[in-house]
């Protein structure tokens, strides 16, 4: 094992048992006063990731100046990505930039207050405890972890530092999203009896870099770094660069997708998780050496856990192979639906008055509602080239650094999807229904807890 990679797991274990290992460690009370209103925010850019490029990087532009806040490095293993990041952030910034072989090397240097962290999936909950323990403020890109183990650290490791965390769910700051769920809060909507969800699309190439994956080399990076907890391997450089294909690095389907919409049922019932997942799928037509599934269907049973007969059934299901249908989120209540592709509340499916009337109940038919044209409040961003939601999402937490308010996308938020993506996990690669310990807070397969 290289000494990078043992002392880091040597960090997140101790600080797993409640050992503050920050490098320059302080109170959460002296760190809150460091930044200002008028005090410019240094950001150091941790993993030059395509989703950094097109997404964050451009949504943080479109807000910087405003905000005060600025870019002065990035970190990654891989020397190519590290030159890019900078070339690419001088030209859109016109400042050079830092570089930093590694996340150790940044934190070391002590010139940033905050990172933007998007590595791949499985290193951003154990790369959230190494920014918490330098107290720096994060955005993490989703998922935030795909084991428990992961998740549970990353979580006490953001309580205990007294940081500034935001998720990036960024649909908890889309204002239709805002509208859907003041609305079934308020019991308009009436109770939730059924939630349909799907993201279908034909990409044979979705998460493939063949031609990198062709050009890249061990010596260019840190392969043992990279590994971080998970079991050692040698090299292969699609693991490396199309992760998301690989259980352990990644649950795929779960983890990239799924996330962001089962979030949307935790924060509208402030449910933390699912009662129990049954889930099944398969690599029916990419067949390319992946380990993750190209399809797959997962049910879950919501509700109280102390009430069960009470609740609701979700539905998820995915595709790689068949883009119809393309991606829905669909609540039903027993007078219609909330439908977050329309953006529309309508009587669709409602209790018709023939049947109601034969069982002395009244007809029961939502009014219709357009979310889009509700007066919920969000910010409003500039014309920053990412998509809206992003750049709303980036902006709540710039506001939120200096507020030193919760953000839109908090740490349960993260914690909580983690779980339902576990779970589903579970199911998935044991065929058996999954369910969640919480005196252990661990995931369940069977009677057995899952690990990987």
């Amino acid at each position: 094992m290289g000494e990078g990679r043992r002392n880091f797991i040597k960090k997140t274990a101790l600080a797993s048992g409640g050992i503050a290992l920050g490098i320059n460690a302080m109170s959460a009370k002296s760190y809150s006063k460091i930044i200002g209103a008028n005090d410019r925010v240094r950001v150091g850019i941790a993993g030059f990731s395509n989703r950094a490029k097109g997404a964050l990087i451009p949504a943080f532009l479109g807000h910087h100046k405003k905000q005060n806040f600025e870019i002065v490095g990035v970190s990654d293993i891989w020397n190519r990505r590290r030159d890019e990041g900078a070339a690419y952030l001088k030209e859109k910034t016109g400042d050079k930039m830092k570089v930093w072989r590694n996340h150790d090397e940044m934190y070391e240097e002590n010139k940033i207050d905050a990172v933007i962290i998007s590595t791949p999936d499985f290193q951003h909950a154990l790369h959230t405890v190494q920014a918490a323990n330098a107290k720096k403020d994060i955005y993490v890109e989703k998922p935030f972890a795909e084991t428990m183990d992961d998740a549970r650290v990353g979580k006490k490791a953001v309580e205990d530092s007294g940081i500034v965390f935001q998720i990036g769910s960024q649909r908890r700051s889309g204002r239709n999203y805002h509208a859907a769920n003041d609305y079934i809060k308020s019991g308009k909507f009436g109770d939730i009896v059924m939630v349909e969800m799907s993201w279908n699309v034909n990409q044979p190439d979705r998460w493939r870099l063949p031609e990198l994956t062709s050009q890249i080399k061990e010596s260019d990076t840190d392969w043992k770094r990279y590994l971080l907890n998970r079991p050692y391997e040698a090299w292969d450089p699609r693991k490396y660069l199309e992760y998301r294909l690989f259980w352990p690095f990644s649950s795929g389907i779960p983890g990239q997708w799924m996330s962001h919409q089962i979030d949307t049922v935790h924060w509208f019932t402030g449910l933390n998780h699912p009662r129990s997942v049954a889930a099944n799928g398969g690599i029916y037509l990419w067949k390319d050496g992946r380990k993750n599934y190209d399809t797959m269907t997962a049910v879950f049973d919501y509700g109280p856990l102390d009430d069960l007969s009470k609740g609701f059934q979700v539905v998820y299901s995915s595709r790689f192979t068949n883009s119809a249908g393309g991606t829905k989120e669909i609540y039903y209540s027993n007078g219609g639906e909330l439908n977050l592709d329309t953006n529309k509340v309508s009587p669709n499916g409602g209790l018709n008055a023939s049947h109601a009337n034969k069982m002395g109940m009244q007809e029961n038919k939502l009014p219709e509602f357009d979310l889009s044209d509700s007066a919920v409040q969000v910010v409003t961003s500039a014309d920053t080239g990412a998509d809206n939601m992003t750049s709303l999402h980036m902006l709540n937490w710039m506001e939120c650094v200096r507020s030193r308010k919760e953000t839109n996308g908090p740490i349960d938020a993260a914690y909580n999807h983690s779980i339902a993506n576990i779970m589903t996990t579970a199911a998935l690669r044991t065929g058996l229904k999954s369910t969640f310990d919480e005196k252990a807070q661990d995931v369940l397969a069977g009677d057995k807890v899952f690990k990987y």
